[in-house]
């Protein structure tokens, strides 16, 4: 049975241009797909702790020297490790506040980098332990960003997927969505290129 998870990351749920198009993109594969599950993994409900000495500590505390709260934080991580391992494709939204990504997907990245598990480092570097996948961004923006060199998103997106593995990265962008008409030709053109994927 296949698997799609999708990470979603819009402060604005359901109504988030990103999760709008990620709901499109789910419609069209269950078409094909129809006795595939889709997982959904909502980081802003999640509550994610952000990166700090105790999140760094219990990551890089051996298991038997673990405190409770400490495996608790480990167990999560895993959780979130087993789910991307389990998939067939990802499909991840990725909404531009500030000129980044959401803080909880930051969160999010932070307890899916663990050395030994998702990533070693080599004689050549560093190299990524999770099987590679096709992953989908629909990267949604207010303004424009990708052809003006100042998309400083995207990339630290893919750079840290393909650090643990996740190399296979299709970006689907709608930008300009406060810009009037041009939103509308953006999504459109967002839409199809979902079609034409799936």
């Amino acid at each position: 049975m296949a698997t799609l998870l999708h990470i979603k990351t819009s402060i604005f749920g359901d109504e988030g241009k990103s999760s709008q198009l990620a709901a499109k993109f789910i419609e069209q594969w269950k078409q094909t797909n129809k006795d595939g599950a889709v997982v959904v993994r909502d980081l802003i409900v999640e509550d994610l702790p952000h990166l700090d000495s105790f999140v760094i500590g219990a990551l890089m505390t051996p298991e038997e020297e673990r405190s409770a709260a400490q495996q608790a934080l480990v167990d999560r991580s895993d959780e979130f490790i087993r789910e991307i391992r389990a998939a067939d494709k990802i499909i991840i939204g990725v909404p531009m506040y500030n000129f980044s990504i959401p803080t909880q997907m930051k969160a999010y990245f932070d307890l899916l980098a663990r050395a030994g598990v998702t990533f070693k480092y080599t004689e050549n570097g560093p190299v990524g332990l999770i099987e590679d996948k096709p992953v989908y961004l629909f990267a949604t923006r207010g303004g424009l960003y990708k052809d003006n060199g100042i998309d400083f998103q995207i990339p630290f997106v893919k750079q840290f997927l393909g650090f643990i593995g996740l190399e296979s990265v299709e970006v689907i962008f709608a930008e300009g969505l406060n810009m009037g008409e041009v939103a509308g030709k953006s999504l459109a053109q967002a839409e199809k290129q979902i079609v034409e994927i799936v």
